[in-house]
Order: structure tokens, then C-alpha cells, then sequence
């Protein structure tokens, strides 16, 4: 069944308001300009996208199902074409907008779409597009959206993976985490893995039509469970034009917000706000992306008399825990969700004893249907049903668990994920390195943060900090640029010359 269908099908007319599109800052004046659209008005809109999609010829099926990528920003607009795309047959591939031109470059690449539709002033944030021919343009939600074809017009490239095997998983969404030119994977969920992910997750967080979901989280990363869920459930997404703390403030009382879903950074910058303004609609608030820092969660609660639940949220898995006591145990990420079941093992596969650390392991409906490059299908990813998650935790006998690390290399910046040996690759084409080591650093607010050690060519002149940062800016994300470089004699190394991590 197509995802769309069981959202949207049999709400043509239904007048319950779907979004709230807050275009200017709700602090900024008294009736800030903001624009609410119906479930029956999203159906029209998504049905008249899916159309013109195909009349266009965007989502011709030449061969194998049409993946489009989506480079747009947060926004009614985003919504609407990711769900066009989907009624319409093809394979919604979001274009994170902090990606270096670059990394935009090496994931269109990995992927050979049919075509890019970047939305509104979206264009300025993506300058890995420049060699795309522009085909059309289209007027979606008051929005102009350029479709851009393949580079040379060569829109039916041949794939580096089996189109057919592809089209038989049903793809509707591939997800690359990160780290495209290094060893991102491109995560593929079919349309009937995200409906058993969101049947999944809303048996954890009790969404219901009553609730309005103020959002501030990136579309390109969370559209895929999250924005589906909420629709799913016929709840109203309240979006906000703004990340500052009086005008998220002021949009969740006056839209009367009821649910909040965000990164911890963002609950830290809201329970610092020093106004006197105030939450009294808010029923949950749920951390995602990142480790919540105990004085963060402590003070939102202390701000707005609700508790933070730190959840656990994985591309490959959906919402795999949410903390169910958080006022208890405010550093877990709580017992696995009710269709879950989690294992923590050893490296040699056996499981650990309760309160011993282990890498995480979890089962349940709404795993992913497999990567795309190096192209696998989920049977060939799991093992007897299981996803190795990389996650490093420990779990209490009633049941939950708490996150301590990663088990392999890759640093996760606000759940935006970082290889080291991609950023390495980057610092050893200046040409004042000889060698680099990149690790990962504990941060209060994000999570990790990159670090760097190089082996300058020139002991007596190594290259300046400033320097190495601007070179890494012109080729990687920012979250991806070394936050420190130390500048060390040589790097410590195995026995067969690799270097040790």
C-alpha cells in the first residue's frame, strides 16, 4: 500500500488542521503572519503536485522505481512534495542542505535520481546542484520549485546497483545519514516498513488527532518517522519559522503546542529563556539526536513542569526506546518500545550480564529493507533478525537502558553522523600534512565534536589552526570540521601500519 494512501486516503475535504506554517518570528509581532492548511486542503495540494510530477515526466517509470531527491527547507512546501513524490511512484531522497557541495555532489552520484526539486530560497544552501540542468519549474505551495535533471541531460545513467532488485523492496525512502563520499550506506525503508515503524513508535508516544506537535527539528533527517507519524495519527504539526527562544515560545502558546520534539539543544536554549512566558499545554517533550546533559533536562523541567523523556532513534530502526520515567532516571533512554526486543553482546556475540556493557542489538517491526550502496537487502544486513546498532549501553533489571558510547569510529554530532577517516581523507590533501588522526570529544550540548591531530610535512611551520579549519569548510558539513587540531610529532600506529584508534 502506498504510504500516502493510508495517510491522506478518505480526507479529501476533512477540515482538521493539518500544519500551521509560522513564516515570520511569533515574538515579532502581534499577528505574525502564518498560514493553516486542512487535511483536505494537504490532500488537494499533494494530489495536484502528484500530477503535475507526472504530466511533467519526473517520475516516468523507464526503469526501476524514480528517485527524486528533495532539497528543501523546513516547511509546508517540504511536506507536499515529499508526499507528491511518494502518491506519484517515486523514491523521496532528502538533500541535507548542510552538506558541503562536495557531499551533495557524491550522494546525487551514489544515487543517479531521475531528478532534484529544490524548493524557494532552498537554491541558496545547495551549491552541489549547479551542474544540474534546470527541466522546470513548479508552483507548490506558493513556492517556486526548480526541477533540475541529470548532469549532460543524462537522466537515465546506468545504475551502479540492480534497478530491479531495488524496485522489488517497494522503496519510499533512502535515507544517507552522512559521510557520502566516505561509508554512508543509504538506509532504504519501503512503504510498508514506515507504517509498521510509526504503528511502532505511536504504541510508545500516544499520538492522537487532539495533539499539535510543535517542530523545529530538520525535515531532511526526521520526515521519514516522524512527520509521518504525526499526519498518520491526523494530529496538527505546528512549524516555526524561528529557533530563537521567544519565538518558539510564543508560537507553542499561541498554537497551544501539546507536544514537543526536539534535539537537546533545543530544550537547553528554551529553559534558559529568562521571559515569563509559559507552557501550559505541554503534555511531552522528547529528546532526540543526542546525549540529554542532566542540567538541561533538570532546568526544562524546572522552567515548565514537565520532564524530558530522552529517546532512542535510529535511521536503520525507527524509535527503537523512549524514557518512560524520566524524572527517575533522566540519563536513560528508557525500556525498549512494546514491539522490541534488545540485546546487549559481547564482541564474541555473547550477552552481557544486566548492568555490564555491551553493543546494542534490537528486533522489531519497521527494520530497515536494506542499503543501497554497497547494495543489500535487510536480510543480508541483519543478523538472524537482528541490527547491530553500534551503541554502546548498559541496562538496569527493570528493563532500562542507558547509552555510553559508540562501538565503532563514527561521531555523532546532534544525531548527524561523522566518519574520521573521511575528515582524515580532507586534511591530508593540504598540502602542509603529512598525516591525520581524527577522533571524536565529548560535548555537553551536541553530543561529540570532531578533533584532529596532524603530523605536519614541516616540523618547524605547521600549518595554523585557521587554516586547516577554512580547508576543511570548503570541502565538508560544519558539523563535520574539527573543532581542535594538535599538531603532534607522529601517530600511534598497529603493527601493520594502521592507525590506531
Amino acid at each position: 500500500m502506498n504510504v500516502v494512501d493510508h495517510l491522506l486516503g478518505g480526507r479529501g475535504g476533512d477540515s482538521h488542521v493539518a500544519i500551521v506554517e509560522t513564516t515570520h518570528g511569533e515574538s515579532q509581532a502581534s499577528h505574525p503572519a502564518a498560514r493553516t492548511v486542512s487535511y483536505g486542503e494537504l490532500v488537494a495540494l499533494v494530489e495536484e503536485t502528484a500530477q503535475r510530477l507526472r504530466a511533467s515526466g519526473v517520475i516516468a517509470r523507464t526503469s526501476g522505481v524514480p528517485r527524486i531527491g528533495i532539497a528543501a527547507p523546513n516547511g509546508l512546501s517540504h511536506v507536499v512534495l515529499a508526499l507528491a513524490v511518494l502518491k506519484a511512484g517515486g523514491c523521496v531522497v532528502p538533500v541535507a542542505s548542510e552538506l558541503a557541495p562536495p557531499e551533495q555532489r557524491a550522494l546525487l552520484a551514489a544515487l543517479h535520481p531521475r531528478a532534484v526539486l529544490v524548493a524557494g530560497e532552498a537554491r541558496a544552501s545547495f551549491g552541489g546542484l549547479t551542474d544540474r540542468p534546470l527541466v522546470s519549474t513548479l508552483d507548490v505551495a506558493g513556492r517556486q520549485v526548480r526541477v533540475l535533471g541529470a548532469p549532460g541531460g543524462e537522466a537515465d545513467a546506468r545504475s551502479p546497483f540492480d534497478e530491479a532488485a531495488l524496485a522489488a523492496l517497494d522503496p519510499a525512502f533512502i535515507r544517507f545519514s552522512s559521510g557520502t563520499t566516505g561509508t554512508s550506506k543509504g538506509v532504504i525503508l519501503s512503504h510498508r516498513t514506515l507504517l509498521e515503524r510509526v504503528a511502532a513508535a505511536n504504541r510508545g508516544l500516544g499520538i492522537h488527532a487532539g495533539d499539535r506537535i510543535l517542530w523545529l527539528m530538520p525535515m531532511a533527517h526526521h520526515f521519514a518517522a516522524s512527520i509521518v507519524l504525526y499526519l498518520a495519527q491526523r494530529a496538527t504539526i505546528v512549524l516555526v519559522g524561528s529557533t530563537l527562544a521567544s519565538d518558539v515560545l510564543a508560537a507553542a502558546h499561541r498554537h497551544a503546542a501539546t507536544v514537543f520534539y526536539g534535539s537537546p539543544f533545543h530544550h537547553a536554549v528554551l529553559a534558559a529563556d529568562g521571559s515569563a512566558l509559559t507552557w501550559p499545554s505541554l503534555r511531552l517533550s522528547v529528546s532526540t539526536a543526542a546525549a540529554l546533559p542532566l542540567d538541561a533536562a533538570r532546568a526544562f523541567d524546572a522552567r515548565f513542569g514537565v520532564p524530558v523523556a530522552q529517546a532512542l532513534g535510529i535511521i536503520e530502526a525507527g524509535l527503537v526506546a523512549v524514557n518512560d520515567r524520566p524524572r527517575d532516571r533522566p540519563d536513560s533512554v528508557g525500556p525498549p518500545l512494546p514491539d522490541f526486543a534488545v540485546e546487549l553482546r559481547h564482541e564474541d556475540g555473547r550477552v552481557v550480564a544486566t548492568g555490564d556493557v555491551g553493543e546494542l542489538y534490537v528486533r522489531g517491526p519497521g527494520l530497515l529493507d536494506g542499503y543501497l550502496w554497497p547494495f543489500r537487502t535487510r536480510d543480508l544486513v541483519l543478523d538472524d533478525g537482528w541490527f547491530a546498532t553500534g551503541d554502546l549501553a548498559t541496562v538496569a533489571p527493570d528493563g532500562s537502558l542507558r547509552l555510553v558510547g559508540r562501538a565503532r569510529t563514527v561521531i555523532n554530532v546532534s544525531g548527524m553522523k561523522c566518519f574520521p577517516e573521511e575528515i582524515e581523507a580532507v586534511l591530508q590533501q593540504h598540502p602542509a600534512v603529512a598525516a591525520a588522526r581524527v577522533m571524536g570529544r565529548s560535548h555537553p550540548r551536541v553530543g561529540a565534536v570532531p578533533i584532529a591531530e596532524i603530523v605536519p610535512r614541516d616540523a618547524a611551520a605547521p600549518p595554523a589552526a585557521q587554516e586547516l579549519a577554512a580547508h576543511c569548510r570548503a570541502a565538508l558539513a560544519r558539523y563535520k570540521v574539527p573543532v581542535e587540531f594538535r599538531t603532534v610529532a607522529e601517530l600511534p600506529r598497529t603493527a601493520s601500519g594502521k592507525v590506531k584508534r
